[in-house]
This record gives C-alpha cells, structure tokens and sequence, in this order.
C-alpha cells in the first residue's frame, strides 16, 4: 500500500477518508457497468498479473471494486472512493475512469508495476477519496524511430508506459534522413531501400566514430494498425509524422525522382547515415505532390486521428535556389521567395487533409512564407512559434527544444552518455510552463497541450532511450497533467520525495532510468563526442 501522497501526477484534489483500508483479496470482484468494459478488462489483465488475484466479473454483492461513468465529472477526469467496504471508481468518460486505474493502481504500491506476483504480498488500498482532471487535453510524448529504429515489442511498452504517466497522445516520427520506418504499399522500394542504412555514425555528426553495420527496419502495415489498436485501448492517440519538405532523404534514395534532380545526381543519393540537416530536399513538382497523396492516402487508412504531422522543419533551401524547376514553380505561382514555396508545399497538404476531415499539424517553421490556414503547430524553436500562432488563432502543442527536449543532457558531469544540448534536470523539466506568460487568456485557450520530445540520434537503443526518458518524463507528466503554482513557487522537494516511490515503480516496470545519484557503470558512453552547450537555456 502506497501513501496517498505518492501519485504522480499530482492529482487535482485528495481527501483521506474515515481510516482503515480496503484489501483485494481472491473474492474481490470488478463490478463493470455500462462503457466500463475496457478499463474492467486492462485492470484483469494488468493488475490481475500483478497481485495474481482473478478480479472475477461481478454484481457487487460482496468486495467489489465498482466501475461506472458519470458526465459531470468532465472529460477525462475521474473520481476515487476507497473505503473499508469497496472501491467506487467513476470516470467522467471512459478515458477519465481509465486514469482512475492508474491512480488505484499507484495506491497498490510498486509490486503492483510487476507482470506476476511476489509472495507473501498484501494488496491494501489506503481509505481516500480523490478527484481528479487533467489541465491539457494534449499531453505528448513524441518518439523519434526514424534515426534509430525501435522495433514494435518497444513502442507497446512505451505506450504503456505513457499510459502509467497518464500521457495521451504519441507523436510518431515515422521517417526522416536516416531512415522510412512505415509500409506504403503502393511505394514498396520505401521501405525496401529507405528502411535500411549501410552504417551510422556514434555520437554527435562531428565525431570521428562509426557504427559499421546496416541499421534498420520498418513497421508493417499489420503493425502499425496493432500498435494504433493497443494505444486505443489505453486512451492514447497516435499521430503519425510523415516529414516534407525537408528530411525526406531516405524517400529521395529510394524513388529519386523526388529529390531536385537538376541540381543533384539524386540516383547517387543513399539513406543518410550521419546526423544533422540534410541538404536533399523534396522538388516541389506535381508529381512529387501526387506521390506523398498516395503516401498519405495509405496513412489516413492506418491512424484515425484527428491531427496528421507533417513535419515542415529544417527544409534548407539551397536546392530550389539552383533548380530551374523550383524557380520556374515560384513564377507560376507568383510567389515572392522560396519560403513561400514552402509554405505553398505545406498549404497544398493542409487543404488535401482538410478535404478528408483531418488537421494538418506542424513544427513552427510552417510559420516562415505565410502560416497555412487551419494548420497547427508544434512550437519547438522555443516559445516565440506558438505565441505568433496563437496570436494569429491557431492551435499550439508547446515542446521548446531549450525545456522537454530530452535528448538533451541530464548532468553537467562528465559521465554523462553523448551530452547533447542544454543541461535539463529533473527539476528543470519540473519547473517547465507551457503557457507563456505574455498570452492574454484568450490567447492562452490556444495551447491545446504539451509534449516532450524524445530524438534519437545518439540513442542506440531501449536502454539508451530509457536513461534520456526517464525519470524526466514522470515530471513532464506532472505539468502536463496537474494544475501547478508558477514555476518558481512549485514544491520540487515534496515532488521528490514522491519521485522516492516512483522510482520503485520504474523498477518494477524494468525502466533503465537514470539515477538521482548518475549514471551507472553500463550507461555511460566513454570517449563518444557530444554536442554540450554551457549555460541556461533562453527561455523565449
């Protein structure tokens, strides 16, 4: 039995209830009523594992852990009532009652993280009362399997781990310079060529080191509608990033006649095996336009969301400058410059994606050349991209790469693995604030959520990506859940001390974070060059 003060998030209101506690035992029943059946299932499968007790369907004539919705307690939010003689969970829609079983699930304590029982454990649940909803609807981990792949067994365990952290939306970065990570039927060679690199360099692009065998791998479509499914099941969206203009290099070696063949013998072009941006942009031409619709018509059939990602970063525009073809574009469409060559790239797809019912999302240099209409935007180059896209009326998600992106460094300390970036410690990410201050409260309704970004580059695999994630991530969590004081007055201390029991939470959950005290012996990377930058971050 957890104290009630461990939760993670922190939840909106607790209240300890007249004393005592409530015990599962072997007759404890799950008492489902109607649009209850999900969370009834995932608490048989997953808690059912932990404790070894069956949680037997029932009709609460006895010890009973009672499900049910109730509308007034709005979306996503829920309410627990523990008390000597049941367990009352109701959500505010089924979403909501799902993180109420995450919240009784903390209560169990950390043995109940684990996938089979310890002997000898008692599963009480402390007398309480909690009521709880999230500030953002938008609450975001984006997972980069472009650079490095991570094979599907590893996204289902990190939706789940969202699911612990009461996190609902992943972000999917499904292709990039480096690598095509999902199936296109009807472009077979982009996963069959664009999948695979011949080698990757270790570490930061300026390090000699080279990492000399193929890397890669894709998910099949089968795959994809599983992993859509399994997220579904846990309250979890999944948006899938296809990236253009820019980072397309690992398309342009596959079907050359993408790239600005003009300009460059784009049949000589390879999938990218180094790191940073690559030159080899998409040509702006009809066929390239009718090519990434058959793409994208194969990616609305596979995700069902709302929001499609579509990249928009990082498009150098040296190529379109020397391209006859490009330029001859910018004359047809009266355009001013090759920004708003980009943006006409953007708006084209913001318009095919609206047509179908969808939202086009973006980083924030969609900004440059014009915003397109409709479009929202992933604020990433600080907070200066979302305050202008707010401000003009769109809808924002805040991920400032100088605040949550967690590539970036834990630790200051040389035995920190391939330091990239400004150091962000776990108090640091705890004293993130999505909304800036300079945003009337009209302006602010705009933020839709917060995510934190999780880039792979120098994140060779699970482990590795684990050490950069967590314990961050529980932090993250907490601001994009909870309705925190300003950031200098939040309690980090009692949220450490929280941190105390999470810590053997991830433990159970065989999570490799890094440790308040540094990193162990087998997390370091000795000798592998980084990219560090000294000082704090600019918070603009």
């Amino acid at each position: 039995m957890s104290d009630l003060s461990d939760v993670i998030p922190r939840p909106r209101r607790t209240a300890s209830g007249a004393g005592g506690f409530f015990e599962l035992g072997p007759a404890t029943e799950v008492v489902a009523g109607d649009g209850t059946e999900r969370t009834a299932r995932w608490l048989r499968a997953e808690v059912g594992a932990a404790t070894g007790l069956p949680l037997a369907p029932g009709t609460g004539t006895g010890d009973a852990v009672t499900l049910s919705l109730d509308g007034a307690l709005g979306p996503e939010g829920y309410r627990l009532d523990v008390e000597p003689t049941g367990v009352r969970l109701a959500g505010g829609d089924p979403a909501g009652l799902f993180w109420g079983a995450q919240t009784l699930r903390q209560l169990l304590g950390p043995d109940a993280f684990r996938r089979a029982p310890l002997p000898g454990r008692r599963w009480r649940l402390p007398a309480i009362r909690i009521e709880d909803a999230p500030r953002f609807g938008w609450r975001g981990l984006m997972l980069d399997v472009a650079r490095h792949f991570m094979p599907k067994e590893g996204v289902l365990r990190y939706l789940d781990l969202m699911a612990a952290h009461k996190l609902n939306v992943l972000h999917f970065h499904l292709t990039d310079d480096q690598g095509w990570r999902i199936e296109i039927k009807r472009h077979p060679r982009l996963t069959e060529v664009g999948s695979w690199r011949s080698r990757t360099k270790f570490g930061h692009r300026a390090s000699p080191l080279w990492e000399d065998k193929p890397h890669g791998g894709h998910y099949t479509q089968d795959d994809i509608r599983e992993i859509v499914a399994y997220a579904a099941e846990r309250h979890i969206t999944v948006v899938p990033e296809i990236d253009v203009p820019g980072h397309s290099q690992a398309a342009i070696a596959a079907y050359p006649e993408l790239g600005n063949t003009d300009v460059v013998d784009t049949g000589a072009l390879s999938v990218w095996d180094t790191w940073g941006v690559s030159p080899n942009v998409l040509a702006p031409t009809d066929h390239t336009l009718r090519f990434y619709e058959g793409v994208f018509e194969e990616v609305l059939e596979l995700f069902p969301s709302e929001f499609i990602h579509i990249g928009g970063d990082e498009c150098p525009k040296e190529q379109w400058r020397r391209s006859a073809t490009a330029q001859a574009r910018i004359e047809e469409l009266a355009l001013a410059d090759e920004d708003e060559l980009q943006s006409w790239f953007i708006q084209h797809f913001d318009t095919w994606l609206a047509e179908r019912g969808r939202r086009l999302i973006g980083w924030d240099e969609i900004l440059e050349g014009g915003l397109a209409k409709g479009a929202a935007v992933s604020s990433w180059r600080g907070y200066a991209g979302g305050i202008a896209a707010a401000r003009a009326g769109h809808d924002v998600v805040m991920c400032p790469e100088q605040q949550v992106y967690l590539d970036h460094r834990q630790h200051a300390g040389e035995d920190e693995p391939v330091p990239i970036g400004f150091v962000r410690t776990l108090e640091d990410v705890y004293r993130f604030e999505p909304v800036p201050a300079e945003l009337t409260s009209h302006e602010a309704e705009r933020v839709i959520g917060t995510q934190a970004n999780v880039w792979t580059e120098v994140m060779e695999n699970q482990q590795r990506v684990d050490y950069q994630t967590f314990p961050r991530l529980a932090a993250f969590a907490e601001v994009s859940w909870s309705t925190l004081p300003a950031p200098g007055e939040r309690d980090f201390d009692a949220f450490e001390r929280r941190m105390a029991a999470h810590y053997r939470r991830l433990d159970a959950l065989g999570v490799a974070y890094r440790p308040p005290g540094g990193p162990l012996p087998w997390q370091r990377r000795p000798g592998v060059l980084g990219r560090p930058i000294d000082g704090p971050p600019p918070n603009k």
